[in-house]
C-alpha cells in the first residue's frame, strides 16, 4: 500500500467563554479615518496584538463546526443540529466525489446546501452551479440572497442569450455569483456545463437523476447531466433517493461517482434482485454510509428543535351563474377546435394550457386575454405565449414544458391566413363574441364564494392560535385586480395590499417608497427594486395590512411564516406546484397551525377531480406535512401530472369519459405510490432514533458554544480597532451607525450586520491584520475579564513568552489553517495551547520593551505546530483507508461479473457430467462428451480472461489510489504573526 500522506487539520479553537459585553463611552469619531490607516495609538481594553489575534481567528480557512458557526452567525437562519449536521458531512472529506442529502421533506435542505455554498464562498471557491426544477429557480435564488447574503443569477434562455450577445464566450463560466439553472436547461447546455471547473454542484429534487441507470435512450436528461458533470464535486438533495427499485439508488449514487460500486450487473446481482436478504441490506448501508445522510421528521421533533404544526383544510363550493358556465363551454371549445388559426402549432400545448388557466380564474382576466388574441389575428400573426402577460409564470412553465422558443412572433404559416382570410375573419367574429360575453358579466360566483368564506377562515385560524392574516393566491394579474376591487368594497377597504411580478400599481409604488425612506442607509436594502419591493409589501402586510394577493412570480422566494391562513382562489394542477405554493406558510419555523381554502366548482366536473386527485391522493391540504416526500417522489414529475390533466380537458368532451380518464390517472397514481419499496429505505437509510437525538443533542450545545465565541471574538476585534466604540446588549454603536455580528440582535434592533468578510467589518477585519505589532510585553489584567476562566487565573502572577502564528496547509483542492498560539513562563512552564489562546481574550495594555528572546516560545510553537501536524496526519489516515476500502469493494465488484461466468461454466459441467453417466448409447455419450470438451474450453478460456482482467482492474484500482494520494498529499507552511512578552496580573478597579 502507499505511504500515507499528511492530510490538512481542522483549525482548533479553545473552550468558548461567554462574552459579557460592556459598555464604552461614546465616541462621534469611532472608526475615524486616522484609525482606518492605522495611526491610531492604542488605548482600550485590546492591543494590536489582539486585533491581530482576532482578525486571524476570524478568517481561519476551515471546514469544521467553528466554519459553520461563522457561516450560522451571519446568516438569517435558526441554529438547528440536524442541518449544522448535513452541512458537516458534505463538506468532511477532501476526496469524496459527493454527498446525497436525504432528509425527509420538511427539514430544510436549503439551509444545509446554503450552508454548504456558503462555506465554499467563504474560502473564495466560487465557481457553483446549482440544478433545481424550473419553478424553484426565483426561490433558490431569494432565499440564497435573504439567507446568506449570496449573490447568483439565473440561467434561462433569455438570460443565456444575453449573456450570448454580449459577448460571453460561456454564459456558465461566472465566478463572481452562484449559476442557478433548471433540469432542463442545464441538460439542454450539457457542453458548456462540461467546460466549467466548478468547485461544487448543488442538484435539488435529485430524484429526477434516479433513472440514469437505465441508459441514455431512456434517461436522456439524466445521462446527459452526467456525461457534463463527471469528476465534479456535487450535492444531491432530495427525500426519496429511491421508490420502486434499489436500481434507483444505484442510478443516483452513480451520478455522484461510477467509481463508488463496480459495473451496474454487479450491484443488481449482489442487492436487487429478487428479496432483499437482511445480512445484503446491512452490507450495502455500510457501503452508504460515508455518501448519505438521512434525518427524520421525528427524530428533530425528539431533540425539540422544531415545532412542527398541522394543516386544516376548508372547502368552499361555488356554482357559476348561466353565463359565466356558458362562457366556459364556449372557450373551451374553441381551445378544442383544431382547425383555430390563432395559435401557431408549435406553441399550442403552451398556451392552451396557459389559456385554460386564465379562463378557470376569471371572467375579468379571460376577457383581456381573448382581446390580446382578437390583436394578434388581426395584424395576421399567431399568439405566442409570451404575450399572455397576465400569466407571470409563463416563461417558466415553457421551461418546465420544453417548449420551443416563444420569442418569434412570425407565423411561419401567415401565407395560409392570408388565404384563408375568410376564415380567420370569422374566428375573430367568434372570439369577439366570447369577449363581449365576459365584459357583460360584472359578477364572479367563486368572488362571491370567496367572500362567505373568509370569515369562517379568519375565525378557524385564530382559534388555532394564529393571527388575522391570510394570503391568496391567484395565477392571473387581471384576477388579482379584480380580488383586491371585490375585497375593498366588501369590508376590507385599506386592508388589502399586492404582490407580483411588477407591483406598479399606486399603492405599491408608495409603500416602496415609505419603506426606502424608513430604511435608507441599513443593512435592510438591498439595491435590488425587486427585492426591496417584495420586502416593502411583505413588511406592509405583516404590520399593516390583513390580506396579500400574491400571484405565483410575486410569492416567489418570500417568508410568510407570520401568516397562517392560505387562500387557493385558483388551484394549479401540478402537485408539486400545491405544495410549494402552501410551503410558503407551512414550512419550519411556523408557529401555528395553518388553514388552506380551496374552491371547488359544481358545474365542472374535471374541477372537482382535479381537487379530489390533489386532496385525496396527494394529501395535500391536512396532517403535519401535507403531501409526504414518499407521495410526491413517487412521481417523476408535477409537469407529468399537469400535461395529463390538460390532455383530458382538451380531448374529453362528456362527464363519463373525463371519469373515466381520471379514474385511469389515479390508478396509475396508486400503482406508483404502493411500489415503493419503504422497508428497505428504513433499513438502508434511517439510524436509530436513540442515536441520531444523542448525536443531535450533543450537535446543540457544541455549536451554540461555538457560535458565541464568534459572537466574542468578532465584539473583542471592534473593542480593539474602535476603543470609544460603545458595546451594550450584543449591540455596536459606531459613527457609521448601529450594528450586530450576528442576525438575531440586528434584525431585533432593525441594526446593520457587521460581516468579517464584506462590507465594514471586513475593513475591521483587514485595519487588524495589517496592524504593526512590534515586540513588546502584553499586560494582562484578570481583573477586566468578562467570565471567569479558571485555567487562565492559575497563572496569576506569572510571566514569560508568547509566540503566535497561522498553520497553512495546501492541497490538491483547498487551502485549510490553523491558529497556533503558544506560551510558556520564565520558570519554563508551557501553557497548554487551549489556555494560550484564551489568555489572549483577556483585556491587557502593551508596553514596548526589550528584544523577545527566540529560543524559548520558538521551542514551545515548534511543538505545537508539531501537533497540528500529527493531527493532519491522523485524519490523512483515516480518509486514505476509507477510500482504500471503497475502492476494494469497487474492485470486488467489477471481479464478482468475471467469476460468475467461470462459476456458470463449471455448473454447466458439472451437469453435462451427471447428465453424461445417465446415457445409454454411446453415440449419445459421444456426443455429449465434445460438448463438455468445449464447455471446458470455454471455461479455461474464461478463466484466462478473468485473470488478465483482474490485473486490469488491480492496474485501474493502483490508479486509483494514486490519485487519492495526490489529492491528500499537502505542503504547509508557518507564518510567525507576533513575538512578544507577557504578564497575567489582577489589577483592583
Amino acid at each position: 500500500m502507499a505511504k500515507c500522506p499528511v492530510l490538512v487539520i481542522l483549525a482548533k479553537c479553545a473552550p468558548c467563554v461567554p462574552f459579557q459585553a460592556r459598555t464604552m463611552s461614546p465616541s462621534p469619531n469611532a472608526l475615524s479615518e486616522d484609525a482606518r490607516s492605522g495611526s491610531r495609538s492604542e488605548g482600550g481594553r485590546y492591543t494590536h496584538h489582539q486585533g491581530k489575534f482576532f482578525s486571524h481567528w476570524l478568517t481561519l480557512r476551515s471546514r469544521d463546526e467553528s466554519a459553520i458557526a461563522r457561516a450560522l452567525s451571519v446568516a438569517r437562519v435558526d441554529m438547528n443540529p440536524h442541518q449544522v449536521d448535513a452541512a458537516l458531512f458534505a463538506l468532511k472529506s477532501p476526496v469524496e466525489a459527493g454527498v446525497l442529502l436525504a432528509d425527509e421533506v420538511g427539514l430544510g435542505k436549503t439551509i444545509e446546501a446554503g450552508l454548504v455554498l456558503a462555506q465554499l464562498w467563504a474560502q473564495r471557491r466560487r465557481r457553483m452551479l446549482l440544478v433545481v426544477p424550473a419553478t424553484l429557480r426565483k426561490q433558490w435564488s431569494q432565499e440564497l440572497l435573504d439567507k446568506f447574503q449570496l449573490p447568483t443569477t439565473i440561467l434561462e434562455s433569455r438570460s443565456y442569450a444575453e449573456r450570448c450577445k454580449a459577448g460571453d464566450a460561456n454564459p456558465f463560466d461566472v465566478d463572481d455569483a452562484i449559476a442557478i439553472t433548471s433540469y432542463e436547461f442545464a441538460a439542454n447546455k450539457a457542453a458548456d456545463l462540461a467546460r466549467v471547473p466548478w468547485d461544487l454542484v448543488v442538484l435539488d429534487e435529485a430524484h429526477k437523476l434516479r433513472n440514469l441507470y437505465k441508459g441514455k435512450s431512456d434517461a436522456k436528461r439524466a445521462s446527459a447531466l452526467n456525461d457534463a458533470l463527471r469528476g465534479r464535486k456535487k450535492v444531491l438533495l432530495t427525500a426519496t433517493p429511491f421508490q420502486n427499485s434499489l436500481m434507483e439508488l444505484y442510478g443516483l449514487v452513480s451520478f455522484i461517482s461510477d467509481e463508488f460500486f463496480g459495473s451496474q450487473q454487479a450491484f443488481q446481482m449482489q442487492y436487487a434482485s429478487g428479496r432483499h436478504s437482511e445480512a445484503r441490506l446491512n452490507d450495502l448501508r455500510h457501503r452508504l454510509k460515508p455518501i448519505c445522510h438521512r434525518t427524520l421528521r421525528r427524530q428533530v421533533q425528539a431533540e425539540g428543535g422544531i415545532n412542527f404544526t398541522k394543516r386544516f383544510s376548508i372547502t368552499q363550493d361555488f356554482t357559476p351563474s348561466d353565463d359565466e358556465f356558458e362562457l366556459y363551454e364556449q372557450v373551451s371549445a374553441y381551445l378544442q377546435d383544431p382547425s383555430i388559426l390563432a395559435i401557431k402549432p408549435a406553441a399550442r400545448h403552451l398556451i392552451t394550457l396557459v389559456v385554460r388557466k386564465i379562463l378557470a380564474s376569471s371572467t375579468f382576466a379571460i376577457a383581456d386575454t381573448l382581446d390580446a388574441i382578437i390583436e394578434r389575428l388581426q395584424a395576421n400573426q399567431a399568439l405566442t405565449a409570451r404575450m399572455l402577460q397576465d400569466f407571470e409564470t409563463v416563461d417558466e412553465v415553457g421551461d418546465e414544458l420544453e417548449a420551443p422558443d416563444p420569442s418569434s412572433t412570425d407565423m411561419p404559416g401567415s401565407e395560409a391566413l392570408q388565404a384563408e382570410l375568410f376564415c380567420r375573419n370569422l374566428e375573430i367574429e367568434r372570439l369577439s363574441g366570447y369577449r363581449d360575453l365576459a365584459r357583460r358579466i360584472q359578477s364572479n360566483r367563486k368572488g362571491d364564494a370567496l367572500l362567505l368564506v373568509l370569515d369562517r377562515a379568519f375565525a378557524m385560524t385564530e382559534n388555532l392560535g394564529g393571527r388575522r392574516k391570510a394570503v391568496i393566491f391567484t395565477e392571473s394579474k387581471r384576477t388579482q385586480e379584480y380580488l383586491r376591487d371585490l375585497l375593498e368594497a366588501n369590508g376590507y377597504a385599506g386592508r388589502t395590499v399586492l404582490l407580483n411580478g411588477s407591483n406598479d400599481d399606486a399603492d405599491s409604488k408608495a409603500l416602496y417608497a415609505d419603506w426606502m425612506a424608513r430604511h435608507a442607509g441599513t443593512a435592510l436594502m438591498s439595491g435590488s427594486r425587486t427585492a426591496d419591493m417584495k420586502a416593502a409589501v411583505v413588511e406592509a402586510f405583516r404590520d399593516q395590512r390583513d390580506i396579500l394577493i400574491a400571484t405565483e412570480a410575486g410569492g416567489e422566494g418570500i417568508n410568510l411564516q407570520f401568516c397562517s391562513l392560505l387562500v387557493n382562489y385558483d388551484l394549479p394542477w401540478n402537485p408539486q406546484r400545491v405544495e410549494q405554493r402552501i410551503g410558503r406558510v407551512h414550512r419550519y419555523g411556523q408557529q401555528s397551525d395553518v388553514v388552506v381554502v380551496n374552491f371547488v366548482n359544481r358545474k365542472n366536473r374535471a374541477d372537482q377531480l382535479v381537487f379530489e386527485l390533489l386532496e385525496k391522493k396527494f394529501r395535500l391540504f391536512d396532517g403535519v406535512f401535507g403531501a409526504s416526500d414518499d407521495i410526491l417522489g413517487s412521481i417523476e414529475s408535477g409537469v407529468d401530472i399537469e400535461q395529463r390533466i390538460l390532455r383530458i380537458y382538451q380531448e374529453c368532451r362528456d362527464t363519463a369519459r373525463i371519469e373515466a380518464e381520471f379514474a385511469a390517472l389515479q390508478a396509475e397514481l396508486d400503482d406508483s405510490i404502493a411500489r415503493r419499496e419503504s422497508e428497505a429505505r428504513r433499513t438502508l437509510l434511517e439510524h436509530f432514533d436513540e442515536d441520531v437525538v444523542r448525536n443531535l443533542r450533543s450537535r446543540r450545545e457544541g455549536m451554540l458554544l461555538r457560535i458565541n465565541q464568534y459572537e466574542g471574538q468578532f465584539l473583542r476585534l471592534i473593542e480593539a480597532e474602535c476603543p470609544d466604540a460603545r458595546i451594550k446588549d450584543a449591540l455596536v454603536e459606531l459613527e457609521e451607525g448601529r450594528f450586530a455580528v450576528s442576525w438575531p440582535p440586528a434584525e431585533a434592533a432593525n441594526a446593520g450586520l457587521l460581516r468579517p468578510d464584506a462590507g465594514l467589518g471586513a475593513e475591521l477585519v483587514q485595519s487588524a491584520a495589517q496592524r504593526e505589532t512590534p515586540a513588546g510585553v502584553l499586560h494582562f489584567d484578570y481583573a477586566a475579564v468578562d467570565a471567569q476562566r479558571a485555567d487562565v487565573r492559575e497563572w496569576l502572577g506569572a510571566r514569560g513568552q508568547l509566540r503566535v502564528g497561522i498553520v497553512t496547509i495546501d492541497t490538491a483542492n483547498e487551502q485549510l489553517q490553523s491558529l497556533v498560539c503558544s506560551a510558556r513562563s520564565d520558570d519554563g512552564r508551557v501553557l497548554s495551547d487551549e489556555t494560550a489562546a484564551r489568555l489572549m481574550e483577556v483585556p491587557a495594555r502593551y508596553a514596548p520593551a526589550r528584544r523577545v528572546a527566540d529560543a524559548p516560545p520558538l521551542l514551545a510553537f515548534e511543538a505545537a505546530v508539531q501537533r497540528v501536524l500529527d493531527d493532519a496526519a491522523e485524519r490523512n489516515q483515516a480518509w486514505f483507508l476509507q477510500e482504500s476500502e471503497r475502492l476494494d469493494r469497487w474492485a470486488e465488484d467489477q471481479r464478482l461479473l468475471l467469476k460468475q461466468r467461470v462459476d456458470a461454466l463449471d455448473a454447466q459441467i458439472r451437469e453435462a457430467k451427471r447428465t453424461l453417466r445417465q446415457l445409454e448409447t454411446l453415440e449419445e455419450k459421444a456426443r455429449l462428451k465434445r460438448e463438455i470438451k468445449r464447455m471446458e474450453q470455454q471455461r479455461d478460456d474464461a478463466m484466462l480472461d478473468f485473470y488478465q482482467s483482474r490485473k486490469a482492474i488491480d492496474l485501474q484500482q493502483d490508479a486509483m489510489l494514486d490519485r487519492v494520494e495526490a489529492l491528500l498529499r499537502i505542503q504547509h507552511r508557518v507564518d510567525i504573526l507576533f513575538d512578544v512578552e507577557w504578564t497575567l496580573e489582577h489589577t483592583q478597579s
